[in-house]
Formats: C-alpha cells, sequence, structure tokens
C-alpha cells in the first residue's frame, strides 16, 4: 500500500495488535507471515520478540520455512545470525531439488541483511555446478550474477559456464554479455584459467557482432571489464575510442562514464597490449583516488620498528595515472637492504627496487578467500608495469597481531628470502 496516513495507523495497529499476541501464534507459516509484514520500520523490540517466537519454533520448521525465513528477515530488515545460521544448515542438507526461485531469494536475502556464509554459498554453488546440465544458460548467469553481489566466487561453477560459453557462443544476447563480463572482471576470475583466452576470444567476437547497435554506455562498460582483465579487443576499442562516442560519454552527467574511460586511459598506456600507446584520450581530470586521511597507524609503527625509523619509507604516496599507495620502500634491486629516503637521490634508478605497500580490505578479496577482486588486481598489474614490488597487508590480519608477530610478518613480505637472516640481525640491532 502506499504510504498515507491511514496506511499509517492501520501499520502501527497492526504491531500493536502483534506485540500483545506474538506468543500465541502456534503456526510457523503465521508466523512468517506476520513477520513479513510488520515492516523494515517496525520498532527493534518488537523484531526482537518475533526473533525469539521464531527461535522457540526452530525444530518444528519445516524445509520450506527454513528456505522462506531469509525472504522473511530480509522484509523486516532483521540479521538474525541465530536464525540464519540454523536455516542455512537446513538448506544445505536439503539442497537436491531446490528450485532457483527459492535460490535466488535466499542468495538476494543475504545481499540485503550483508550476511556471509561460506558453507551456504558454496552448497548452493555445487549443486547448481552438479547439475549443470540440466540448468538453461541464462539461469546459471543469474545465479552467478547474485554470487557477484556477495563477493563470491564459485570457481568450479564459473568454469563449467565458460566451457559452456565456449562451445556455444551463439546462445549469447547483449545482456548476456554485458553481465558476463561484468561477473568475471569483478570477480577477477580468468586470471591463470586454462581457457582464458578461447573464452575472452569469444566474448570479444559476440560483442562485436552487437557494435551496430549497442549504446556508447554498454560499450563502456563492457571494453572496461575487457580492461580489468587484461585483454584489449580491437573492434570495440575502435568504436569506443571514435571522438563522437567519448564526446557523448563525457556530456553525460555519470561521472562513472569519465572514470571507466581514465581506466581505459592507463591499460593502454601500462597493459601489455599492442594497441597504439600514443592514443590521446581528451578526459577531464578524475577526482583523485584519496587515500586514508591517516594512512594506518599500526602498519606505520611496525615499519618504523622494522626498517628503522620513519625517514625509511614514505606515506600515501601518490602516483601517475591517479593511483595512490599507502607506504612506499626503496630497497636495493635484491631486496636485501633499504635504502633511506635521504640516500636515494644519490643512487642511480636502475640500482633500486620500489616496494608499494598496499593496506587492504576484506571487500578487496573474493569472500573467504586471498582471491584479489577485478580492480586490485589490475592495481597490483600496473604498479608492476611502474616497477614495484607489491605486498599486500590485509588490515583485519594486521589488527589481530601482536607488534612482535607484525613485525615479523612484513620482514618476510619485504626482504627476499635471502635476506631474511640479515634481515632479521637488523630488527634485533634496532
Amino acid at each position: 500500500m502506499e504510504p498515507c496516513k491511514n496506511v499509517h495507523a492501520l501499520r502501527t495497529g497492526f504491531r500493536i495488535l502483534v506485540d500483545q499476541q506474538v506468543w500465541k501464534i502456534e503456526d510457523v507459516f503465521t508466523l512468517q507471515v506476520v513477520m513479513k509484514c510488520i515492516g523494515k520500520d517496525a520498532p527493534i523490540a518488537l523484531k526482537r520478540k518475533l526473533e525469539m517466537k521464531a527461535l522457540r519454533e526452530l525444530d518444528r520448521f519445516s524445509v520450506v520455512n527454513s528456505q522462506h525465513m531469509f525472504e522473511v528477515l530480509a522484509a523486516m530488515n532483521h540479521r538474525s545470525l541465530i536464525l540464519l545460521d540454523e536455516c542455512s544448515k537446513v538448506v544445505i542438507d536439503n539442497i537436491h531439488g531446490c528450485p532457483l526461485r527459492i535460490m535466488i531469494n535466499i542468495l538476494q536475502s543475504c545481499k540485503d541483511l550483508q550476511y556471509h556464509n561460506l558453507d551456504l554459498f558454496k552448497g548452493l554453488a555445487d549443486y547448481v555446478a552438479a547439475t549443470f546440465d540440466v540448468w538453461k544458460l541464462r539461469k546459471v548467469l543469474f545465479i552467478l550474477i547474485l554470487f557477484e553481489n556477495l563477493g563470491f566466487r564459485p570457481v568450479g561453477l564459473m568454469d563449467l559456464f565458460m566451457k559452456r560459453i565456449v562451445e556455444d557462443p551463439e546462445s549469447l544476447n547483449l545482456k548476456n554479455i554485458l553481465s558476463i563480463l561484468h561477473t568475471y572482471s569483478s570477480l577477477n576470475h580468468v586470471y591463470k584459467c586454462q581457457n582464458k583466452k578461447q573464452f575472452l576470444e569469444v566474448m570479444a567476437s559476440a560483442l562485436t557482432g552487437y557494435l551496430h547497435s549497442v549504446s556508447s554506455e554498454n560499450l563502456l562498460d563492457a571494453v572496461y571489464s575487457f580492461c580489468l582483465m587484461n585483454y584489449f579487443p580491437l573492434a570495440p576499442l575502435n568504436q569506443l575510442l571514435q571522438k563522437d562516442v567519448i564526446s557523448e560519454l563525457l556530456t553525460s552527467d555519470d561521472m562513472k562514464n569519465a572514470y571507466k574511460l581514465h581506466i581505459l586511459d592507463t591499460c593502454l598506456k601500462l597493459d601489455d597490449t599492442v594497441y597504439l600507446k600514443d592514443i590521446a584520450l581528451l578526459l577531464p581530470q578524475p577526482p583523485r583516488e584519496l587515500p586514508p586521511s591517516h594512512p594506518n597507524a599500526k602498519v606505520a609503527e611496525v615499519l618504523s620498528s622494522l626498517l628503522g625509523g620513519e625517514g625509511h619509507f614514505s606515506k600515501a604516496v601518490h602516483l601517475p595515472h591517479n593511483y595512490h599507495i599507502d607506504f612506499e620502500i626503496r630497497m636495493d634491486t635484491n631486496r636485501n637492504q633499504v635504502l633511506p629516503l635521504s640516500d636515494v637521490d644519490t643512487t642511480s634508478a636502475t640500482d633500486i627496487q620500489r616496494v608499494a605497500v598496499l593496506c587492504v580490505s576484506r571487500s578487496a578479496y573474493c569472500l573467504g578467500s586471498s582471491h584479489p577482486r577485478g580492480f586490485l588486481a589490475m592495481k597490483m598489474r600496473h604498479l608492476n608495469a611502474m616497477g614495484f614490488h607489491v605486498i599486500l597487508v590485509n588490515n583485519w590480519e594486521m589488527d589481530k597481531l601482536e607488534m612482535e608477530d607484525a613485525v615479523t610478518f612484513l620482514k618476510t613480505k619485504i626482504y627476499s628470502v635471502e635476506a631474511l637472516p640479515v634481515a632479521a640481525v637488523n630488527v634485533q640491532s634496532t
């Protein structure tokens, strides 16, 4: 119902009635209908009372009740981890024959509730992979899109899907193409895949078939996805880089267009592509990739302790191509010794190895793994092209480490294996 005074009065009265009668509800399905109807803005006390009632009824939950509970909690915007965990176990144990609609509702609800259960996601992905031959391509793609929204990379299922695309590219329409490119580039899946080259060629060929009808923004989205995957199909690039297309994209109010064009420009300059590297894109200056106002304080303290003071590293360094790194260290080319910043100007550039320390959050990786997502993978690739050795420091892991363990961890990351015994002596003497 559309919001109005009468609807508000009815909903308020309904909530009062539910609050008074909740313990008298005997049927689980009725309870779930009531929970779904109270609204996202219901008082938290009422939500918790309904949660407690549902927990009391857990033993009476059917498989369907457990499957439906995800959508119910999302409808009332209440993230009950106990209910979600218990219902996840039931869903996993009874996954065989689970309808697509139920799986979609579960995954969408998990996204809405920011609920990340690896066992649940793996169970759903493994089931779809095990029954892959009976699924239509668009249905599997819809599941993959939902997994991408959750940051989860179902490796086996994505491999099977790639294989089907290579075998049957004629089944792709433009919407499929754009979704596939976004999903695979976002999750950085094609990296080191055996049929990477075939897959990218098939996707590029499929996109080329739609160049006569694709909009400028969709073309940009597709090429941007290819850029993340370090692939540069000539026909789409040639069309995208026409002056009238660039002008149309830049006159749009969507700042994402300018950002993606800058990424493309950076890729053409830094990546190993046969495309012209001296192409001139007349682009406005994008917003700078802003560093945190205060770089990770613990990492700075650890580096100071390990390297012998802040004179041995730089903080919040801005680089060409609108990149930023949290910390920079200058070392000899064998990474045996850290060079004081005061000595760098007198040292030949060919004798220096620049080291970039990136402090990253969980969201930079695929869920539950150390596999970098698309943007981080591209940034690492570009930093390597600019001559950096890249070190990733996971913020959440660093926060858990005691100072001594943190120093040891960074020491093994920064120094080469051959230099570690020497580095250990240097640390003890600082």
